[in-house]
């Protein structure tokens, strides 16, 4: 559709809402300038939450992971969560070829673990997908995401943490930053995310509230890409049986700090 085409399809949607055709209006932000006193509440609520409260949480958490196939696996301290991935990682088997690679975020949490450390008894490499400073040379640059690329595709095994688990719908919630691409939970055949017991929110009523008060999207708002995984990849496209990895991981552990 040329210019011309789009000025004459909106020109008569606008006469069709009784508008002038020609009358162009200032729209709203998609989201208010301030937070309101409802965002506020809810802020709150989360902030206060009892020992108690985040324990349901988890318990709805583990209850509605259960049916989608979602691993949730509560350990005690970051030692914990690095001897159980490292048992993991013993106990399974790439998809295809012999060597067991892994690919992890260049996060905090993820570096607490010590995963090169662990599991080099086991021989097992793990590459941190982060590009290096060449953006001033686009050939250098490309090079480096190409390589970026060949070691995610090369791990069966992706680790990431997220920004939040919804509990309601047993969701990880992962932004997109630099040294957190999202190929890392979506290309190997098993992914792992490792949070903290407090970043479990109950829904999306609690994400909103969070990205709404969030100063790191602002200025960025919805172009910052937001991932929602529920669960490994799964699709009944072929006579209704159900697969997973079809489209992706096809198993999901979440390893859930609560201490």
């Amino acid at each position: 559709m040329d210019t011309s085409d789009q000025a004459v399809f909106i020109s008569r949607i606008r006469s069709a809402l009784g508008h002038s055709s020609d009358r162009r209006r200032n729209a709203p932000g998609l989201f208010a300038d301030r937070s309101t006193a409802e965002i506020g509440n809810i802020l709150d609520r989360i902030k206060n939450r009892s020992t108690a409260e985040r324990q349901q949480l988890l318990d709805r958490l583990i209850e509605m992971a259960e049916p989608i196939h979602l691993n949730v696996i509560v350990l005690k301290d970051p030692p914990s969560v690095t001897a159980a991935i490292a048992d993991l990682i013993r106990n399974t088997d790439p998809e295809w070829g012999n060597q067991k690679r892994v690919v992890a975020w260049k996060h905090p949490l993820i570096e607490s673990l010590n995963l090169p450390e662990a599991l080099a008894d086991q021989n097992v490499p793990v590459y941190i997908a982060e590009l290096s400073n060449s953006e001033t040379d686009p050939i250098l640059a490309e090079k480096e995401r190409e390589r970026l690329r060949k070691h995610i595709i090369d791990s069966y095994i992706g680790i990431t943490s997220a920004d939040f688990c919804m509990a309601e719908t047993a969701s990880l919630v992962m932004r997109t930053r630099a040294g957190q691409a999202r190929s890392v939970s979506l290309v190997p055949s098993i992914h792992i995310a490792v949070i903290q017991l407090n970043q479990i929110i109950a829904d999306l009523k609690e994400l909103y509230a969070f990205i709404k008060s969030d100063t790191e999207g602002h200025g960025v708002g919805l172009t910052n890409c937001m991932t929602f995984i529920s669960g490994p990849s799964k699709t009944a496209d072929v006579e209704a049986t159900m697969v997973h990895g079809a489209h992706g991981p096809r198993e999901v552990y979440v390893y859930v700090i609560a201490d």
